[in-house]
């Protein structure tokens, strides 16, 4: 028998912002999760929405360029009080899922609760918890910094534990 090599994949997190947009760019084999990258996108308040949007879509292409994911991640919008901060938030959500459709990227969208439920076990976990497992799932010193490349980190190590039962569960 001829023994397969592990394919490894290099998935994208995404936390979606008008202002601050995390990233979060991991490598999986078998089921080691190694970090490659993390960060932001931000855009200055004052700038014309349009302007900011196209600044998003930019800084995402070349982070796609760069790493060549193969697929991304991405929080699904989610409304609380707010609606006027949920439409930017979703104007920036359609850039970055138009920049990802156009890079051939498979999405998978995913609500806080599934977020927190895959790396903490419970889907009403502090935001602080899932940082604490980001560290932890990754092997870093520390939490990563700001709060939305943590996020967006966290999008992605949700995505290798769901895609991991999908492919078990497809395999039976």
């Amino acid at each position: 028998s001829v023994i397969q090599p592990v394919k490894e994949k290099i998935i994208l997190g995404i936390d979606p912002g008008t202002a601050t947009t995390g990233f979060g760019i991991i490598r999986v084999v078998g089921n080691s999760i190694k970090p490659v990258d993390y960060g932001i996108i931000s855009t200055p308040a004052g700038v014309p929405m349009e302007q900011r949007l196209m600044m998003i879509y930019e800084q995402m292409n070349q982070i796609i360029e760069k790493w060549q994911p193969e697929q991304a991640a991405i929080e699904e919008l989610f409304f609380n009080k707010n609606i006027t901060t949920g439409i930017t938030v979703g104007q920036a959500r359609g850039v970055l899922l138009l920049s990802c459709a156009q890079k051939g990227l498979a999405v998978h969208e995913y609500t806080p609760l599934e977020v927190k439920q895959a790396l903490v076990g419970n889907g009403r976990a502090e935001k602080k918890q899932v940082q604490f497992m980001v560290k932890t799932f990754l092997f870093l010193r520390e939490v990563p910094k700001p709060d939305d490349a943590a996020d967006a980190l966290a999008i992605a190590i949700c995505h290798t534990h769901y895609y991991q039962t999908k492919i078990r569960s497809v395999k039976r």
